[in-house]
């Protein structure tokens, strides 16, 4: 089945060059340690997944670009074309000459409305283009305002015109100590308007793709470039083919499908963090060996105590004794109890490894079972490079500190007043931002609750 992403705004359209750019090199790699055979059927799957095939030969992306400027755009469209690899389609872009300056009110209620039917046109053609459609994959930005109130007008739109197709949002996190003076207002709206619209939102921190860059990848200056990268690199390890546990040698058919169902059980919690190991600079590889058994329990550990890379765990954090005081008034400071968790596994001897550690009932919600809470996907195909490498998609409490501390923010802010004039002149008003908290405040009580 295929996917088509809807990239949206400034953040959305280069997240989403970079993610195309990772599937064409991994797809293009010889360093797949695997048979011939496996190698092919790997490739095919990523290419009815992501790209359609134009009869000059080349892969072009199954894409929707859409930004309030030009500029962002043009620059997108010529860096996929002088790749050589692949490219959009020239025809699947929609800009306009004047931006949302940051105001979420103005892509939601002002552009979002003004040019509905030429977005959902572009989609509508590129949706009729899959010969199975597995749903949209939305890409943009929470802080400003055309990725985040475009965005979330257009998740609606989406939902609306496509009633039973899967919904994805990828969503930046801002970073905390800001880009934008309302990114605080614009996070909350946009994510309580995603909440009812969408299947499952995926969540990436500027300010923990920054560490990694620092840290993992010793890069001195961090460019935007350097975080989307590595963005691009954790999406890629999920998306790209793999087999669903039990599944045989088939490649599964429906990601986005698969994806919900192994790790949205209940519409209260769908907010999916992701993290990946390892994470090191190319030049590095070569020397590097890993062993699935370390591997696992770093990654292990990190769900634990929701530690944001390999590096700086806190191996303290224990799940807790099981037994009846198991519950949350009883739960280890800092331990991170997971609804459902999903690990995907690339690279050499995948059949072998024993993820019997991520089973364990004590670092799931009582009302799940824990065989209904762990999946596992795995492939022997190596995923760009790394002989060895897995994820972790885990719906958690990971995000619940950032969460709280945003809309605390905003809080403080609507409290004075503050800017509330720059919303309600396009339409927005204090009911709307009321509704907003109380949406995100029900998410922030159900996840402590667990």
């Amino acid at each position: 089945m295929s996917i088509v992403t809807v990239q949206l705004g400034q953040c959305g359209n280069q997240v989403g060059h970079e993610v195309f750019s990772c599937l064409c090199r991994d797809l293009r790699g010889t360093h797949g340690l695997c048979s011939r055979r496996e190698n092919q059927s790997y490739q095919d799957a990523c290419r009815e997944r992501f790209f359609c095939e134009e009869e000059s030969g080349g892969p072009v992306a199954r894409a929707v670009l859409v930004d309030m400027e030009p500029k962002v755009i043009s620059q997108t469209l010529s860096m996929a074309a002088r790749s050589g690899f692949w490219k959009y389609n020239e025809h699947s872009h929609f800009c306009q000459k004047q931006g949302s300056g940051n105001n979420w009110a103005s892509g939601y209620s002002v552009h979002g409305p003004r040019h509905k039917e030429a977005i959902m046109n572009l989609v509508q053609k590129e949706a009729e283009k899959c010969d199975r459609l597995g749903g949209f994959f939305t890409m943009m930005s929470m802080a400003g305002g055309t990725g985040s109130g475009l965005g979330a007008f257009v998740t609606q739109c989406l939902r609306d015109a496509f009633p039973t197709s899967f919904i994805l949002n990828h969503v930046i996190w801002p970073y905390g100590t800001g880009e934008v003076i309302v990114q605080n207002y614009n996070s909350v709206l946009t994510l309580s308007h995603l909440y009812r619209s969408s299947d499952a939102l995926l969540v990436h921190e500027n300010d923990v793709i920054h560490q990694i860059c620092a840290q993992l990848m010793n890069i001195k200056q961090i460019s935007f470039r350097d975080v989307n990268q590595v963005i691009a690199h954790q999406l890629g390890s999920v998306f790209q083919p793999t087999h669903p546990a039990g599944e045989g040698s088939e490649y599964s058919r429906n990601p986005l499908g698969d994806l919900m169902e192994a790790l949205v059980p209940h519409p209260e919690f769908k907010v999916l963090a992701l993290r990946n190991i390892p994470q090191m600079p190319e030049n590095s590889l070569a020397y590097s060996t890993f062993s699935w058994p370390g591997l696992l329990k770093h990654l292990r550990q990190m769900l634990i105590a929701s530690a944001k890379m390999e590096e700086g765990i806190d191996w303290q954090v224990r799940p807790p004794h099981p037994g009846p005081s198991s519950h949350s008034t009883n739960k280890p400071l800092h331990f991170n109890t997971s609804i459902a968790n999903l690990v995907i596994l690339r690279g050499k001897d995948v059949h072998s490894v024993d993820l019997g550690s991520f089973q364990d009932p004590s670092l799931y919600t009582s009302w799940l079972n824990p065989q209904d809470a762990f999946h596992a996907w795995k492939t022997p195909r190596a995923f760009n490079k790394y002989e060895k490498s897995a994820a972790l998609v885990s719906n958690s409490q990971f995000l619940l500190k950032p969460l709280d501390s945003v809309v605390g923010k905003a809080w403080n802010m609507f409290a004075s007043k503050a800017y509330i004039h720059q919303y309600t002149k396009f339409g927005i008003e204090e009911e709307d931002f009321l509704d907003s908290f109380t949406t995100l405040e029900q998410v922030i009580s159900s996840y402590t609750t667990l």
